[in-house]
């Protein structure tokens, strides 16, 4: 999902371009996809990403274009043109490799029935600890966690969570400061 403008980054590039350690979030996303055991990726982009949307096109990258109404309007948007179950990932996430992914879906292969999906959460905790952002709280388990930013969608209509205390996936780059702490720890 690289959709959105990113405006509370305060960047003069979209999000998705932001450069952590000299590379672009997206790029840094697609080659921890690219070493994992996903086969096929696309990049959902939206009105409010056309320097995203003409890198993509250099890159010759597969895409789907969204209408820009918001993230979960696009993820739907975006999951009428794929099969399930399906990964989605933000571009938010610039340590994220290519074992991280895979420990996302071998925990869904371990725990969720077929058709079931899996939402990933990070304990609050260990946002804290990090100084990273937490723009969004729940209680899963009697732990108050946040979304990762990762998850696999699947056709039914039960998930299951999964929490993992992995920094690769604690850092979801939404402000100047998690930009910070992603270019210590990238």
């Amino acid at each position: 999902m690289c959709g959105g403008r990113g405006s509370r980054l305060g960047s003069e590039v979209e999000k998705p371009l932001f450069e952590v350690a000299g590379q672009h979030m997206l790029d840094r996303v697609r080659a921890a996809l690219a070493k994992s055991r996903i086969e096929t990726v696309y990049a959902v982009v939206s009105p409010q990403t056309p320097e995203t949307r003409t890198h993509l096109d250099d890159l010759e990258a597969p895409t789907i274009d969204t209408p820009g109404e918001g993230y979960v309007a696009d993820l739907g948007h975006a999951l009428d043109h794929v099969s399930l179950p399906v990964l989605t990932v933000t571009t938010d996430l610039p340590l994220l490799d290519g074992t991280a992914v895979d420990r996302v879906l071998d925990s869904h292969d371990r725990t969720c029935r077929r058709r079931e999906s899996l939402s990933v959460y990070v304990p609050a905790a260990v946002k804290q600890l990090l100084g990273a952002s937490a723009d969004r709280t729940v209680t899963e388990s009697g732990r108050t966690v946040t979304p990762a930013g990762i998850n696999i969608v699947s056709s039914g209509e039960t998930e299951r969570s999964h929490v993992t205390w992995d920094v690769r996936l604690a850092v979801n780059v939404n402000y100047p400061e998690d930009a910070t702490i992603a270019e210590v720890l990238a």
